[in-house]
């Protein structure tokens, strides 16, 4: 088991094999996310009643909550890459590190927006030094950190693994984002949704919530292989196989 793990990885890891599984891939996962982000607005907009504390303010919930799921989200995922690219030195390990980076760095800078718009009524600030908010903050400085160190180098390969020295290092915030509500005193509220045991939200709002969960998924997904394809033809530009990309069929190529 220890040597099929690295052998898989290795083989999935073959750039001209995973540009094809990215572009069949891709497509499909826009086209749901843009329908099932479409049905979850639609449901959180206007299926969901008003919060009876809250009123229809609440809703941004829709698009705050399922942000935050993914800013921590893609930085495990980041993680993960991250250690297989040190590892095993995979090179498209590294590539889905930093090209997941800005996409997670975009959903944390969504979260804080949001929050802030969502905490103006709720709290009368647009900002307070809170556990959450302080900690999420300091989540997209490290995005934004890992993208700056990943872009300083001129050897793309050496900016990669730097950055990934980082994205372990940063690793440790994510635990403080998601427990800093039960570990300290904060104005944020707790979870509301639990996947084991009962839920503190009508399930009139937890469908749209979890719908639009999918549709983030699913478009981080899609962003992400068609930000890896593109760099993948910048980097093997070289190649035999992207010569034969780009001449086509008529030149024996196959996509």
């Amino acid at each position: 088991m220890a040597n099929w793990v690295p052998l898989w990885l290795h083989r999935l890891g073959s750039p001209p094999t995973f540009y094809r599984f990215a572009g069949s891939v891709y497509p499909w996962a826009l086209g749901l996310a843009i329908l099932l982000g479409g049905v979850a607005l639609y449901g959180g907009l206007f299926v969901a009643p008003a919060d009876y504390q809250q009123g229809d303010a609440y809703r941004i919930i829709f698009i705050h909550v399922p942000s935050a799921w993914m800013s921590l989200f893609i930085y495990g995922v980041m993680t993960l890459a991250a250690f297989i690219g040190l590892v095993w030195r995979i090179k498209l390990a590294e590539t889905v590190a930093m090209e997941s980076a800005p996409v997670g760095a975009a959903f944390t800078a969504i979260t804080l927006a949001t929050g802030s718009l969502w905490g103006k009524p709720m709290w009368g600030t647009w900002w307070t030094w809170d556990a959450r908010l302080t900690s999420e903050l300091v989540l997209l400085f490290i995005y934004l950190g890992i993208v700056g160190l990943y872009h300083a180098f001129e050897d793309r390969r050496q900016g990669a693994r730097a950055a990934c020295f980082l994205v372990l290092v940063g690793a440790v915030n994510v635990p403080i984002v998601h427990f800093s509500v039960n570990w300290w005193n904060t104005l944020h509220q707790g979870a509301t949704i639990r996947l084991l045991g009962p839920s503190h939200i009508a399930a009139s709002m937890v469908w749209p919530l979890l719908t639009m969960m999918a549709a983030t998924k699913l478009y981080y997904i899609a962003s992400l292989f068609a930000r890896v394809r593109a760099d993948l033809i910048a980097s093997e530009g070289g190649k035999a196989w992207v010569r034969d990309l780009a001449l086509g069929p008529a030149g024996g190529g196959k996509a």
